[in-house]
């Protein structure tokens, strides 16, 4: 999250928004609403609590070596009419796409 906060004024001039959705339960192991007291973001967080929109999305991760009941790490650029233009799902939990890659996909949509 913390990389695309250099970022959000570049987004924003592109006329994007920038949402982040967490496969986590408000009470759950990593306390959520404590990171982001300690660690503000300037855009919203969603809380997939029961995991809907990860599954949804194709993304949810039963079980693996480094998950258990969370989402693959993903990236996704939506256009206006909900249509997915970008997406990058990670291998594991420290697999993120590119920034150049993200920002080449929001100016696209500008465009």
């Amino acid at each position: 999250m913390a990389q695309f906060e250099p970022l959000v004024g570049d987004i924003e001039d592109n006329q994007a928004q920038l949402l982040y959705l967490a496969a986590q339960k408000r009470h759950g192991f990593f306390h959520p609403e404590k990171h982001f007291l300690k660690n503000p973001i300037s855009f919203p967080c969603l809380l997939d609590e029961d995991r809907s929109v990860t599954k949804a999305y194709g993304l949810y991760h039963r079980i693996g070596k480094d998950a258990f009941n969370i989402a693959h790490p993903a990236t996704l650029v939506i256009d206006r009419a909900r249509i997915i233009q970008y997406i990058y799902r990670g291998d594991h939990q420290l697999d993120r796409a590119p920034l150049d890659e993200i920002m080449e996909a929001i100016r696209t949509l500008k465009a």
